[in-house]
């Protein structure tokens, strides 16, 4: 398990597992009064919460699945993520992709967060790709059965 420092700037209790085998922990509204988010519309949601990852990892804001069956509520560019040299305050983008307005109180939860490692790359300029039995098979190219 790795530490990670965390400024809390808001009254939410910190991030943290539900299960010893969970992969996300719940980030909470850090707001002070209620948000309306009407059908179709996004906002910016704050949580509070400023992160110093280590290097070669990222954080990613996910969904909640609850919010999405139920009520149509996601993360509109999931997965987000937080760079490991990001220290500002970790915002959750919200959309309503209900017909019914959906409100959000204080302390509630609203995404997952997701710690990750990951990789950088370097591109290398050639002029062909080896060849694969997939090739250039896109969307779709398998079939739906």
């Amino acid at each position: 398990m790795i530490k990670i420092k965390v400024v809390n700037k808001g009254g939410q209790p910190l991030p943290a597992y539900a299960t010893s085998q969970s992969a996300g922990m719940d980030l909470r509204a850090n707001i002070d009064s209620p948000i309306t988010l009407h059908p179709m519309e996004r906002k910016l949601v704050p949580t509070g919460l400023h992160i110093a990852l280590p290097v070669g990892f990222e954080a990613q804001v996910r969904p909640r699945s609850g919010l999405a069956l139920k009520y149509g509520i996601t993360v509109l560019n999931t997965p987000g993520t937080v760079d490991a040299d990001y220290r500002g305050e970790i915002m959750v983008l919200l959309i309503n992709f209900s017909s019914e307005d959906f409100v959000i109180n204080a302390g509630e939860r609203i995404a997952q967060l997701v710690i990750a490692r990951h990789e950088q790359a370097e591109f290398e300029e050639v002029e062909v790709l080896d060849e694969t039995e997939r090739g250039a098979g896109g969307y779709g190219h398998t079939g739906v059965k």
